[in-house]
């Protein structure tokens, strides 16, 4: 008994935050066993393997300050995020960049010593202007476009902050492309996953598309490597968004792009806020294309899915259900 506690104390605490997602579970299950996690949900309290705390706190609140005197946590993935389809704005700015800001300060207090940050490519912004393939380098302009990312782009610059003022933390920032796969609630799976899908006439960007399997080990490697930093993650593949709704199996809804207010409106008036939101109309017109060479070469990351395996689910999917 004291052999196993003394192994247990051995190994590196690491909290999950969002701990009821895809994502975070499938992260969960590659560290346990090797790292002591703590799992933590602003939604619902986690069902976990033996051996996992789980804890359901709102990160923003006083109670979430405990879990980091309950336990001597070594280092944070930070995976929890309201999308922006989900809550109202301001509830959505207090958990994505108060609540992070938090997050931060306690990191800071506590003598955490890494931090990962899940963050997301709309941060960039879809531009016509954007050139073939955006970089870490390239400006964030996504607020520019729309008040419903200002807390995406609001969330990446508080943590640019942190990371540069307190080098202590040793901060990763994680910006994927379009991550899809089971249990995967975001835009773009809820999108793909219906029978019928809209599409803006004469307009088909090119998007990239990656797995969320392959998104857990990128976490899993970004934090075992532990190389601060701004990393885009993304494959070295992509194709034109029409061609992924086919191969998803979805039959094609055409919608007018012009004038601009138009697909707006429509999305707007049938409640589609969920899987075809007025605020990425413009994602569906412009393509915004990762560079991911520069994650691909400090983690040696390769994809293990290519995008015939992730459109084959949401097809199957569809062949089975009623």
């Amino acid at each position: 008994m004291a052999i196993a506690k003394n192994v247990a104390a051995s190994k590196k605490t690491v909290l999950v935050t969002g701990a009821g997602g895809a994502l975070a579970k499938r992260v969960i299950a590659r560290l346990h066993g090797k790292y002591n996690v703590v799992a933590v949900d602003f939604r619902r309290k986690v069902e976990t393997d033996a051996g996992i705390p789980s804890y359901k706190v709102e990160i923003e609140k006083r109670g979430f300050e405990d879990i980091f005197l309950n336990h001597k946590i070594d280092a944070v993935l930070h995976i929890g995020r309201i999308f922006a389809h989900e809550y109202s704005r301001d509830r959505r700015y207090n958990a994505n960049v108060l609540g992070s800001k938090r997050l931060f300060e306690l990191c800071k207090k506590y003598g955490v010593g890494q931090v990962i940050v899940h963050s997301t490519y709309f941060v960039y912004g879809a531009s016509a202007y954007n050139p073939a393939l955006l970089d870490e380098d390239h400006p964030l302009k996504a607020s520019e476009v729309t008040m419903d990312l200002v807390d995406s782009v609001e969330l990446e610059s508080l943590a640019n902050i942190y990371l540069w003022k307190h080098p202590e933390l040793n901060i990763t920032i994680l910006r994927p492309c379009n991550v899809l796969g089971p249990g995967v609630r975001n835009s773009m799976s809820l999108l793909l996953s219906r029978p019928y899908t809209p599409v803006l006439m004469g307009f088909s960007p090119m998007m990239q598309f990656l797995h969320v399997d392959d998104m857990a080990d990128a976490m899993v490697l970004a934090f075992e490597g532990n190389k601060p930093g701004i990393y885009n993650v993304a494959p070295d593949d992509y194709c034109p968004y029409q061609r992924a709704v086919e191969e998803c199996g979805c039959r094609k809804l055409p919608i007018l792009s012009i004038p601009p207010s138009l697909p707006r409106l429509v999305s707007g008036l049938l409640n589609w806020n969920a899987f075809f939101p007025p605020y990425l109309i413009n994602y569906f017109k412009y393509p915004v294309v990762l560079d991911g060479s520069l994650f691909r070469e400090t983690f040696g990351f390769k994809p293990r899915r290519n995008l015939n395996d992730i459109f084959t689910f949401y097809r199957k999917n569809k062949l089975i259900s009623p």
